[in-house]
C-alpha cells in the first residue's frame, strides 16, 4: 500500500522519455470488427499505475453502446476482466467517443472493445504497453509552499505541545509560574526536536522509495553494436529489476522474442546525421540475446540503428544502437524482405509530397496541410507508374499493404507502423487470436494506395519512411514533414 501511494504521488511530477516505439507511447489502431469500424487511439499513462485515455472515431454500422475493459494481455488475470466501462458519447460528433482505464502495474496489457448495435455484437482487443516512464523533481512553485506549510505545521504543533505542558492546568486567568514556563520552554524544545527527527527520518524513507521507484523505470534492453567486415553482431543484455516480481514489464529477457511479419527484429539502419541513406533490414537470433547477419552495400558513414523486437508476452520495445560502416565494405546482397532508399541529406531542404523511385515509379503522399503533435491521423500514400498512372501487379509486404517508419531528425522518436495501426502484429495475433492477426495480413494483390493511423507525438522534423512492393520490387519512398 505504502508503494501504491508512492507511485500515484510521482504521477502529479512525471514526464515521458522514449518508450516502446521510441518517444511515440500513444497506440493508434484502425479496426474493423465484423460491420463497425474503429478507429483507436490509446494515451498510456506516464506513471504506473495510471489512467489511459481513450478515443474512439467510429465509421461503418451504427454502434449503440461502445464498452471497454482493461486486462493484462497475457497470465491468469487475463480471464478475469473488471467490470466494464462505457465510453462517452461526444455531444457535438455522435461518431466520436471518449472515456479511461486504469493500468495498473508495468506491462502488457489489452483494451478489449465490446461493440452493440442494430448489426449485432462484436468485439476486439488492441495490446498497450504500459510502463513507468520518468520522474522529475518537485516544481518550485510548488515546492517552496509546501515546505513552507511543512514549517508552520512543525512550529505550530510545537507550540500546542508547549501551551499544554505550560498551562493546561491552571485556573482561569491564572498567570503561568516561572517553573511552568520553564517546562513550557523545556516541552517546545524537546517537541520540535522530535519533529525535525521525524521530518529526517520520513526524507530518509522517501530518498529510498524513490530509489526503488526509478529501477522501476523503463528502461530498454541494452544493446551493442559490432561490425567485423560486412558481419552485424547486435548483443542484447537482459534487465532485471528488484520489483520483477510484481512489476513483470521491466522484467525482460533477451531470448524471448515473438516473430513479427516472419522475422524476430526489424531494424531500421539511417545514416547521420543527413537521414540520407536507409535500410530497413531482418538479423537472425542466433543465440540468446545475439542477432546477426551480413551488411548489404551501405555508403560510408554513421548508422543509428532501431530495431523492433516482441517479447512472448506481447511486450514491444525499440532496440538502439549505432555502428561505423566503414568504405569499400565487402557486402553481400540483400534478403528478400531487405530494402533501402538514398534520399537526399536533410541539409539540402525538406522533401515534397512526391518521390521519384530508381525504376521510375513515384510515391506519393497525400500530405495534411497541417500536421500538429499529439493528433491521431489516417495518412495516405500512392504508387505510380513512371506514366503517372496507378502502379500494376501490387504484392503484399511482408504480409501488409506497406511499412511506414516515422523517425523525427533529432532521433528522440522512431515508430515502426503498419496499416492496420502501431501495435505489434504479435501482440495483436495474442490479444484476438490467430484470425486477429490474419485480418490485418495480405497474402494476394494488394491496392496501390495505403493508409497508416499514426500521431507525431512532439513538434518538429520528421522523414517519414514508407515502403510497398509491386512485382518483385520493394519501393521505399521517403518525405519530410514540420509538425506543429
Amino acid at each position: 500500500m505504502k508503494r501504491l501511494w508512492l507511485l500515484l504521488l510521482f504521477a502529479l511530477i512525471a514526464v515521458p522519455p522514449a518508450h516502446a516505439h521510441l518517444g511515440s507511447k500513444d497506440v493508434f489502431e484502425q479496426v474493423s470488427a465484423g460491420p463497425y469500424k474503429l478507429f483507436i487511439t490509446i494515451r498510456p499513462p506516464v506513471v504506473i499505475p495510471g489512467v489511459a485515455t481513450v478515443e474512439v472515431r467510429a465509421t461503418g454500422a451504427p454502434i449503440t453502446t461502445l464498452s471497454i475493459t482493461p486486462t493484462p494481455l497475457t497470465g491468469e488475470a487475463a480471464s478475469h476482466p473488471p467490470t466494464a466501462d462505457i465510453l462517452k458519447r461526444s455531444d457535438t460528433d455522435p461518431n466520436f467517443y471518449t472515456g479511461g482505464v486504469w493500468l495498473m502495474a508495468s506491462g502488457s496489457w489489452q483494451v478489449r472493445f465490446a461493440i452493440d448495435g442494430p448489426s449485432g455484437h462484436q468485439a476486439t482487443s488492441i495490446p498497450v504497453p504500459a510502463v513507468a516512464l520518468s520522474t522529475l523533481k518537485m516544481e518550485r512553485s510548488l515546492g517552496i509552499p509546501l515546505a513552507l506549510l511543512g514549517v508552520f505545521l512543525v512550529v505550530s504543533m510545537a507550540g500546542v505541545v508547549a501551551a499544554a505542558i505550560r498551562e493546561s492546568r491552571l485556573a482561569p486567568g491564572a498567570t503561568p509560574t516561572p517553573s511552568l514556563r520553564r517546562r513550557g520552554l523545556i516541552a517546545l524544545a524537546a517537541s520540535l526536536a522530535v519533529m525535525v527527527f521525524l521530518v529526517y527520518e520520513g526524507a530518509k524513507w522517501w530518498n529510498v522509495e524513490a530509489a526503488d521507484y526509478s529501477e522501476d523505470i523503463y528502461h530498454p534492453l541494452v544493446t551493442q553494436a559490432k561490425l567485423s567486415g560486412d558481419q552485424l553482431d547486435l548483443t542484447v543484455k537482459p534487465f532485471r529489476t528488484s520489483y520483477s516480481a510484481d512489476y513483470s514489464g521491466n522484467d525482460r529477457s533477451n531470448s524471448d522474442f515473438l516473430p513479427d511479419h516472419n522475422h524476430l527484429m526489424h531494424l531500421y539502419a539511417i545514416r547521420q546525421p543527413q537521414m540520407d541513406a536507409v535500410f530497413h533490414l531482418h538479423p537472425e537470433l542466433v543465440s540468446s540475446g545475439d542477432f546477426r547477419m551480413s551488411l548489404p552495400v551501405m555508403p560510408p558513414g554513421t548508422y543509428k540503428l532501431y530495431g523492433d523486437v516482441v517479447h512472448a508476452n506481447g511486450f514491444p520495445e525499440t532496440l538502439v544502437s549505432t555502428i561505423d560502416v566503414p568504405a569499400g565494405l565487402a557486402a553481400t546482397p540483400a534478403g528478400p524482405d531487405d530494402a533501402s532508399a538514398t534520399p537526399a541529406p536533410i541539409s539540402s531542404g525538406p522533401l515534397g509530397a512526391s518521390y521519384k523511385l530508381p525504376d521510375g515509379c513515384i510515391m506519393v503522399w497525400d500530405k495534411p496541410a497541417n500536421l500538429t503533435a499529439s493528433t491521431a491521423y489516417s495518412l495516405h500514400f500512392r504508387l505510380l507508374a513512371p506514366d503517372g498512372t496507378p502502379a500494376k501487379d501490387m504484392q503484399p509486404y511482408m504480409g501488409m499493404t506497406g511499412h511506414a517508419a516515422f523517425v523525427k531528425d533529432d532521433g528522440t522518436v522512431f515508430a515502426h507502423t503498419h496499416p492496420e495501426g502501431s501495435a505489434a502484429m504479435a501482440a495483436l495475433d495474442i490479444a484476438n487470436g490467430s484470425m486477429g492477426a490474419m485480418e490485418g495480413m495480405s497474402t494476394g494483390p494488394t491496392p496501390p494506395a495505403v493508409d497508416f493511423p499514426y500521431g507525431f507525438p512532439t513538434p518538429g522534423a520528421y522523414r517519414v519512411i514508407i515502403q510497398m512492393k509491386h512485382g518483385i520490387t520493394i519501393e521505399t519512398g521517403v518525405f519530410d514533414a514540420t509538425v506543429q
